[in-house]
C-alpha cells in the first residue's frame, strides 16, 4: 500500500506540473478578451471536438456511469443513453445556430434581438447556478477518488487526518488547482488541459476495456454473467427496475413516482447538453460554423465510443470487484472504475505491484478528468459573471478588457470557493447523478429561452427572463425540496426532512414549465417583436454572415 501511495502522489505530481506548465504557456498568449473567452477562436475541428469530449467526459462519466452499472447493472447504463443522444439535439438545434449568432457567451445570442440587460442578468444568473451543481459532482468525485488511492476508508487514517477530513481536503485541494488554471491560462489553457486530459481518458478506458474482455476470453456472455452473479441481484441485475421504475407491491403511488422519476431522468439527460453553458461556449474557440459543425461531429464520435467503453467497465467491476466491495470503499459507486484497474493490474502485470501500478495511472487520469472539467465549467461561469453582468449590466457596455477579464479572474475565485463548500455536504450522491441534477437545470432554464430566441420571432424579452428565471427557479426548488437535500440516508442533509417533492429529478416538472414561462411571458408582453432584428438573426445564425 506504500508503495501504491508513493506511486500514486508521484504520478499526481507529474499531471499536475505538466498541466500547469501547458497552462502558464497559454497564458503567455493571452493578450485579449477573445483569447481569454474563445481562445482566439484559433482551434481546429479535430481540437476542439476533443475539447468538447474533454468537457464532456468528465468524472460523472469515468467514476459515475461506471460505478451505477456495477451497482445496478441495466439502469446504470441509462446514464449513458442519455448523455450521448442529448449530442444530437445539441448538433441540430443548437450548435451551428448559437455559434454564428453569439460572441463569448450563450446571453450573446439571446441578447442580439432582446433587450441588454434583463435578458444577460437572467442568463448570468443561469450560467453560475448550472456551472455549481455541475461543480460540485467533480468535487465529490475528487474526494472520493483521493480515500481510494491513499487506502483511506471509514476509521482508517491519513497524515493525521480521518477519512473524512481527508476527503474534504482533496476538495480543496482540486478547487484551488482549477482556480489557478482559469484565473492564470484563460481559454487556450483549460482548452489544451482538455484535449490532454481526453487522449488520457480515452486511452485508459480502451486499455481497461481491453483488459476486461480478455480476462473473459472476449465472450460478452460470460462478462454479465460473471456480473450478475457477483452482484448479489442476480438475473435482476441485467433487466430493467433494479434502480429506475421500480414496481412496489401493494403500493401504487410510489410505483407511480418511480416511472415519473425514470421519465424525468431521461428528460433531463437528453435535452440538458444543449443548454450546458461549459458545452456551448466550446463553439465560439472555432474560427468559422462550419468548424463547429465538424468539431460536434468530432466530439459525438469520441464520446459515443467512450460511452460503449463504460459498459466494460461498468459490468467488469461488478465481476471482477463485485458490489460488496465497491460499496464498503465508496456506497455511492463512485470508484467502481479505479477498483477495477487494481484488479485487472494484480490480474495482468504481476500481483499487488501491477495493481498499484494500474490503479495510481488510472488515478491519475481520472485526477486530469476532474481538472480539465472543473476548469471548463469555472471559465464557463465567472465570463458569463464578467462579460455578461458586469461589462453589459452593470458598466452599461462601457467596460474595458482589461476590466472585464479583472472581473472573469475574481469571479472564479468566488465561483470556486462557493462550490469547495458545497461539494463537501453533498459527498454522499453519486457524481452521475448530481450531474443529471446540473442538466435538468440546464433544460429547464437555459434551453427554452435558447430554441425561442433562436426560432420564434415573436419572442419578447420578457418571454426570455420568464423562460430563465422559471425554468431554473422551478427546478432548484424542487431539487430543495426533493430526497436529494433531506429525508434520506443519502441525502445533502440525512438528520432533516422537509422533502415534500418525491421525485429525485425535476425535469419532467420543471422543464415544461421553463417552455412555458417563456411562451406566456411573450403572449402577456407588451413589448414589440423586432422583425427585422430577428430577420438579421435567422440569416446569421443560419448562414454564418456577420459571425464573429
Amino acid at each position: 500500500m506504500t508503495n501504491a501511495r508513493t506511486l500514486t502522489i508521484i504520478l499526481f505530481l507529474v499531471l499536475v506540473a505538466v498541466t500547469l506548465g501547458i497552462t502558464i504557456w497559454a497564458s503567455r498568449q493571452t493578450r485579449t478578451a477573445t483569447d481569454f473567452y474563445a481562445g482566439g477562436r484559433s482551434f481546429s475541428a479535430f481540437q476542439n471536438g476533443m475539447a468538447i469530449g474533454g468537457d464532456y467526459m468528465s468524472a460523472a462519466s469515468f467514476l459515475g456511469i461506471a460505478g451505477l452499472i456495477a451497482l445496478f447493472g441495466y439502469d446504470g447504463f441509462l446514464y449513458s443513453i442519455g448523455f450521448l443522444v442529448a449530442w444530437l439535439v445539441a448538433l441540430l438545434l443548437v450548435a451551428e445556430f448559437l455559434r454564428n449568432a453569439g460572441r463569448y457567451t450563450m446571453a450573446d445570442a439571446l441578447a442580439f434581438r432582446l433587450k441588454q440587460r434583463p435578458v444577460r442578468a437572467a442568463a448570468s444568473l443561469s450560467t453560475v447556478v448550472v456551472s455549481i451543481f455541475y461543480l460540485i459532482a467533480q468535487m465529490v468525485g475528487a474526494g472520493s477518488l483521493v480515500a481510494l488511492l491513499l487506502g483511506i476508508k471509514p476509521g482508517s487514517t491519513f497524515l493525521g487526518m480521518s477519512a473524512d477530513t481527508a476527503k474534504v481536503a482533496t476538495i480543496i485541494l482540486i478547487g484551488a488547482l482549477m482556480i489557478v488554471y482559469v484565473v492564470v491560462g484563460g481559454m487556450k489553457g483549460t482548452t489544451y488541459v482538455q484535449i490532454v486530459k481526453a487522449f488520457l481518458l480515452m486511452g485508459g478506458a480502451i486499455l481497461m476495456t481491453i483488459l476486461v474482455l480478455s480476462a473473459y476470453k472476449f465472450n460478452l456472455s460470460s462478462l454479465l454473467g460473471a456480473a450478475a452473479e457477483k452482484s448479489g441481484s442476480g438475473s435482476a441485475f441485467l433487466e430493467p427496475g433494479l434502480r429506475y421504475g421500480k414496481e412496489v407491491a401493494g403500493n401504487a403511488t410510489q410505483t407511480f413516482y418511480n416511472k415519473m422519476d425514470l421519465l424525468s431522468l431521461g428528460l433531463a439527460l437528453v435535452l440538458g447538453t444543449a443548454g450546458l453553458p461549459h458545452i456551448l461556449i466550446r463553439f465560439y474557440t472555432v474560427p468559422t460554423a462550419r468548424t463547429a459543425r465538424r468539431s460536434v461531429l468530432w466530439a459525438i464520435g469520441i464520446i459515443g465510443l467512450f460511452y460503449l467503453l463504460t459498459l466494460a467497465l461498468g459490468f467488469g467491476a461488478a465481476a471482477m470487484v463485485g458490489g460488496k466491495a465497491i460499496k464498503a470503499q465508496d456506497a455511492a459507486g463512485n470508484t467502481a472504475a479505479p477498483q477495477l484497474a487494481e484488479a485487472l493490474g494484480k490480474r495482468f502485470l504481476g500481483g499487488d505491484v501491477g495493481g498499484a501500478s494500474l490503479l495510481a495511472v488510472i488515478a491519475a487520469v481520472a485526477f486530469a478528468t476532474i481538472l480539465a472539467v472543473v476548469a471548463g465549467l469555472t471559465l464557463a461561469s465567472s465570463s458569463s459573471v464578467s462579460h455578461d453582468f458586469y461589462a453589459n449590466v452593470v458598466k452599461r457596455g462601457q467596460a474595458t478588457e482589461r476590466q472585464e477579464i479583472r472581473v472573469a479572474r475574481v469571479s472564479a475565485l468566488v465561483i470556486g470557493a462557493l462550490s469547495i463548500v458545497l461539494a463537501i455536504f453533498a459527498q454522499k450522491l453519486n457524481v452521475a447523478f448530481l450531474v443529471a441534477l446540473a442538466f435538468a437545470v440546464a433544460a429547464s432554464g437555459n434551453l427554452p429561452a435558447i430554441l425561442y430566441s433562436l426560432f420564434w420571432k415573436r419572442f419578447t424579452t420578457v418571454g426570455a427572463t420568464a423562460a430563465i428565471y422559471g425554468g431554473l427557479i422551478s427546478a432548484v426548488g424542487l431539487v430543495a425540496f426533493s430526497p436529494v437535500v433531506s429525508g434520506a440516508a443519502t441525502s445533502w442533509f440525512p438528520h432533516a426532512d422537509f422533502a415534500w417533492f418525491p421525485l429525485s429529478n425535476p425535469g419532467i416538472i420543471s422543464i415544461p414549465i421553463g417552455f412555458l414561462c417563456g411562451w406566456i411571458g411573450t403572449l402577456l408582453s407588451s413589448e414589440p417583436s423586432s422583425v427585422e432584428k430577428y430577420a438579421e438573426l435567422e440569416v446569421r445564425s443560419i448562414t454564418g454572415a456577420g459571425a464573429h
